[in-house]
């Protein structure tokens, strides 16, 4: 079961999201590694300026940050998803980098695969049939129903019960490393952030009963799934 908000506009989207964002960590056991991993895309952006608008930086201790996926880009490089969240949230809140758990594209993909994995399964404190639970995980959708780097026609991924593995996608820079499907079905929540002119119809096609694009395999893996989005459905 999702559930689905629509906004009057992105800005609005993102605003709501950070504000939901920060009363959870709010109310959290702060004693506790509280693990979030974060998207690509361009609605991110304005989340982190939400964010950065509206926080005090003490919410964010002992809040580790990984990512849903990553462009195989070195971390200076204007597509990678690091760069955007440094630029935009690490660094005005004066995130500590012990916090920040990037995915180390300066190593060859099957080690920097290897290391996600590791680094995941370390901080999060407990499992679920071998996967690690994250707390909140952010995802985009994109115009063919994308989620991560997950992309239509990956049979592989359908049957891979690999944390992170590395893959080709549909859209430019090809090569990514992404979450696999049943560690997004063990998190303990997903907000799917989908904004954007034409993706509209993805989302239905996702929401339909017997959907088979990637977000709807996110959708029917887990009870219940956040959606929030600036389009009518």
């Amino acid at each position: 079961m999702s559930g689905c908000t629509v906004f009057a506009d992105k800005t609005a989207l993102a605003g709501h999201a950070a504000a939901q964002w920060l009363e959870r960590l709010a109310k959290r056991d702060a004693g506790r590694p509280f693990i979030v991993a974060l998207s690509g895309g361009r609605i991110p952006r304005l989340l982190y300026d939400s964010v950065v608008e509206l926080a005090r930086p003490s919410v964010f201790e002992n809040v580790h940050f990984f990512w849903g996926d990553e462009r195989v880009v070195p971390p200076t490089d204007n597509g990678s998803n690091f760069k955007h969240a440094d630029d935009g949230l690490f660094r005005p809140l004066q995130i500590p980098p012990g916090q920040v758990h990037r995915v180390q594209m300066e190593r060859s993909e099957t080690e920097a695969v290897q290391l996600a994995t590791d680094e995941l399964l370390r901080f999060t404190n407990s499992q679920a049939d071998g996967q690690p639970v994250i707390d909140l995980v952010f995802l985009g959708m994109g115009e063919d129903a994308h989620v991560a780097s997950l992309f239509p026609g990956d049979t592989e991924a359908i049957e891979s019960r690999a944390v992170y593995r590395a893959v080709t996608g549909s859209k430019p820079p090809p090569r990514r490393i992404t979450l696999g499907y049943p560690a997004l079905a063990a998190s303990r929540e997903v907000w799917v952030l989908a904004s954007g002119e034409g993706k509209a119809e993805a989302l239905r096609t996702s929401l339909a009963k017997g959907g088979d694009t990637p977000l709807a395999r996110v959708l029917q893996s887990r009870e219940h799934t956040e959606i929030l989005t600036d389009f009518k459905l």
